[in-house]
């Protein structure tokens, strides 16, 4: 017999989503465009740089055909300044701006989306955002991709301040739940939401049995309340 399916996705099938976000490569030989399912790749001509999946620039990099650029908000310039921020604010760091409209209509009326994401991760992201994929991207290039990226050991550490500061944070939100029914995510990325899944889901249960005892005590004290008040009725009028 089959086990049941855990709801929503596991940190492994978040981190493959991941790899369909666009990074920015320098490539080291020439390469023929290809045609995928997410369509057809440019022509990879040396030194021009290319925006191309996580996926397939990881591959290029492993054969030595490519290296790949890290993203602008992977600095410790950036992560820094990201993390002094998420100490100071009650929320979460705003995500990705969405493009404007003059920048819309010069693509012809579309917004130009790596699927199913906004293009952040490319070397011409925003550098104060941080994107859906934030965590399980760095994390990737850090541990794939070291040696094209600048500072890794300080970054890693970086990431793993801002990782824990906004679990943090998360947490802290969840203590609003019993009244307002609700927590604000704006900002949170998959990985955190699929790593807090489980904690979230374990308070919402518990709340659910918490609210449930509370509801048949105060339905045993109403009806022990009216019998006690009839009780009192019918001693009164025997006394008559």
């Amino acid at each position: 017999m089959a086990l049941p399916l855990p709801s929503g996705l596991t940190p492994s099938e978040v981190a493959f989503l991941c790899e369909m976000e666009l990074v920015t490569i320098i490539p080291r030989q020439r390469l023929e465009g290809l045609e995928l399912l997410g369509g057809p790749t440019a022509p990879l001509i040396p030194p021009q740089r290319a925006d191309l999946p996580l996926w397939f620039a990881l591959v290029l990099k492993r054969q030595r055909r490519a290296n790949i650029l890290a993203p602008a908000w992977l600095t410790p310039l950036s992560l820094q300044t990201l993390l002094e921020l998420e100490k100071r604010a009650e929320g979460f760091t705003p995500g990705p701006e969405l493009p404007t409209s003059n920048e819309t209509a010069k693509e012809g009326g579309t917004i130009a989306l790596s699927p199913p994401f906004l293009p952040q991760s490319t070397a011409a992201g925003q550098a104060d955002r941080l994107p859906y994929h934030w965590l399980e991207l760095g994390s990737m290039l850090l541990r794939e991709a070291s040696e094209d990226v600048p500072n890794a050991e300080q970054l890693t550490r970086l990431l793993r301040d801002l990782r824990e500061v906004r679990m943090a944070k998360l947490r802290a939100g969840i203590s609003v739940l019993e009244g307002a029914r609700e927590v604000g995510m704006d900002g949170v990325g998959g990985l955190e939401v699929a790593e807090g899944r489980a904690f979230v889901g374990g308070v919402v249960d518990g709340l659910r049995v918490v609210g449930a005892s509370m509801e048949t005590e105060r339905r045993e004290r109403e009806e022990e309340g009216g019998q006690g008040y009839d009780d009192e009725d019918d001693d009164d009028g025997m006394d008559e």
